[in-house]
């Protein structure tokens, strides 16, 4: 099953409520929605978290899951995608600034869905590793010690690491290596979380693996679109 993540951002002069309102009750329902070979579809919402400041790099997330590269391409043919969602994006998202991630989740933490608790949230952490450092040995440290370690933060409900299919290095590197989601009750659970010495180390001995300057962060809520169970 691929997992991808769209990373999105508003279009010039859009307001992030409007953009992730538009998304929701417009662009998911009369066209992304509709493409036959998505088998489950999710939006995460960016929500303000801590102390950030200044523009996000993007105000939401796609999560659509396909069954196979074969039913990928036929989904990227199709008038649903053509017609419908690709020619309705300019109405609501920079497209210039949208990153697409093709992924194989792996479940560390395993948690119920989070359509049965409204109030939680999700971390999404996007990485690169270090240069220098082979692929092959990134992803033994980030699902071995690492996970091990992000699998010890209190309060942490569910934990996946979706990494960066093959298929992106086919010509070069990938933009991003890996896309890490941690679920906590709310933003109190998830501000203890983040202060919590477990996951202090677990930051410590993810700076031995990835680029500090690529380590992008960003709190979200999810809205099923299809799903959670596959159509």
């Amino acid at each position: 099953m691929i997992h991808q993540l769209i990373f999105a951002a508003p279009k010039p002069g859009m307001s992030e409520a409007e953009f992730q309102r538009y998304w929701l009750d417009v662009h998911a329902v009369r066209y992304a929605s509709r493409i036959p070979q998505i088998r489950k579809y999710m939006i995460d919402t960016r929500v303000p978290f801590g102390d950030e400041t200044g523009e996000p790099l993007w105000s939401g997330v796609a999560e659509i899951w396909l069954a196979n590269e074969q039913e990928q391409l036929a989904s990227l043919q199709t008038p649903e995608f053509l017609e419908g969602a690709r020619r309705d994006e300019p109405n609501w998202a920079a497209f210039w600034r949208t990153v697409v991630l093709d992924t194989d989740a792996h479940e560390i933490v395993a948690g119920p869905p989070a359509t049965a608790n409204p109030s939680w949230l999700k971390l999404i952490l996007l990485v690169k590793r270090r240069e220098g450092l082979p692929l092959a040995e990134f992803r033994a440290r980030s699902l071995g010690a690492h996970a091990a370690q992000m699998a010890a933060v209190p309060g942490l409900r569910r934990y996946l690491q979706c990494h960066t299919r093959d298929g992106f290095y086919g010509v070069g590197e990938a933009v991003l290596d890996a896309a890490y989601q941690l679920w906590f009750d709310d933003a109190d659970a998830l501000t203890r979380a983040l202060e919590s010495p477990e996951f202090k180390q677990a930051r410590a001995d993810l700076a031995e693996i990835v680029e500090s300057r690529y380590v992008h962060r960003l709190v979200t809520r999810e809205h099923w679109v299809i799903g959670p169970e596959a159509r």
